[in-house]
């Protein structure tokens, strides 16, 4: 190989390295076991020059606040080079039914349950404002709508009067380019002019997700899947014997982080109860060091909280009503409005 080969081939290899680093990543897909509650691992990637941690989010599929909070003391802006960022890619499913969609805001996620049960995707999503909600509870895709016109609210053209009535398809329209109509007339599951959103508090209802991975679910699924919406800000599931809790940011905490601001440690109330519930009772199982940790940190990622079946065989039983002295709990219209081929929809 001559020298001027060899400097060539050395640039290809920049190049394609620097596309690949560059290039969205692809939705985490995982197969599924009957009763499987958690899928995937956590894992690390090391940062290169210019890397912030909207890049990485982008280029792992996750969403902002879920990528800050596991990575607690990085400069989101400036990680620098060759510092160890933390990838929390273990995920605890809802619970209830697991097919079609399944929207979990409070880990600002969205699971995707393909017909026949046998794998789930998952997706991070932009939820709503601080005073904004999405409707909890269930409905179904009415209608997929390609390169959809955007007719503002009143309500958001009361916040920005200077807004058309009607944005076109295109760079502009905050729709993206596919959108799913809910049987909730007012919202939408939709993508997004603004990606560096996913993972954040900015919606005013609807449902946000990266430009690829809307894409994908457009491709997926068909007018008819159900969706159901879960606000729920505890979630438990089983993992060989062990109960695992994951908690992440609530609306309150995530803006904080999202200004820059520590994050003010607040579990929820009902913590220490629905761990209780999830053993039957069983508390002399639970470690209340590690739920009190979890619901200290919130970082998302799901934590054993207590020893397998066959550990506790030798702990005294704690009356079913009563904990042996746990801690308290730990620090204890984007609207989509359609008629005739019009869409009114709260981004």
């Amino acid at each position: 190989m001559t020298a001027r080969t060899a400097r060539r081939h050395g640039w290809l290899c920049v190049c394609t390295l620097l596309a690949f680093l560059s290039r969205p990543a692809q939705a985490a897909e995982f197969p599924l076991a009957p009763g499987q509650d958690v899928v995937g691992a956590v894992e690390t990637v090391t940062t290169v020059p210019g890397d912030t941690l909207l890049d990485i989010a982008r280029r792992y599929d996750l969403g902002y606040t879920e990528l800050v909070v596991a990575n607690p003391g990085v400069d989101p802006w400036r990680p620098g080079p060759g510092r160890q960022i933390v990838l929390p890619l273990r995920f605890l499913l809802p619970g209830g039914p697991r097919r079609g969609i399944v929207v979990a805001l409070a880990e600002r996620r969205l699971f995707y349950f393909p017909p026949g049960g046998s794998s789930v995707e998952t997706f991070p999503i932009g939820v709503a404002v601080d005073g904004m909600r999405t409707p909890v509870g269930e409905t179904h895709v009415t209608a997929k709508l390609t390169h959809p016109v955007w007719y503002p609210p009143r309500s958001i053209l009361a916040e920005r009067p200077e807004l058309p009535h009607a944005v076109a398809a295109g760079p502009d329209n905050p729709l993206g380019d596919y959108a799913f109509r809910l049987g909730w007339p007012n919202y939408l599951i939709h993508g997004t002019n603004k990606p560096d959103g996913i993972g954040r508090n900015v919606s005013h209802g609807c449902i946000h997700l990266y430009p690829e991975d809307i894409a994908r679910l457009f491709r997926e699924a068909s007018i008819g899947t159900p969706v159901r919406v879960d606000g729920e800000p505890t979630r438990l599931g089983w993992d060989q014997g062990r109960l695992l809790l994951e908690l992440h940011p609530d609306t309150a905490q995530a803006d904080a982080l999202d200004e820059g601001q520590p994050m003010s440690p607040q579990a929820p109330a009902d913590l220490v109860a629905r761990v209780i519930a999830a053993l039957g009772g069983r508390a002399d199982r639970v470690d209340w060091n590690a739920v009190e940790r979890a619901g200290r940190l919130r970082n998302g990622i799901p934590v054993a909280i207590t020893r397998a079946a066959d550990d506790s065989a030798e702990a005294t039983a704690a009356p079913v009503d009563a904990p042996p002295d746990p801690p308290s709990p730990p620090l204890g219209d984007e609207e989509g409005r359609s008629q005739a081929g019009r869409t009114t929809g709260r981004r």
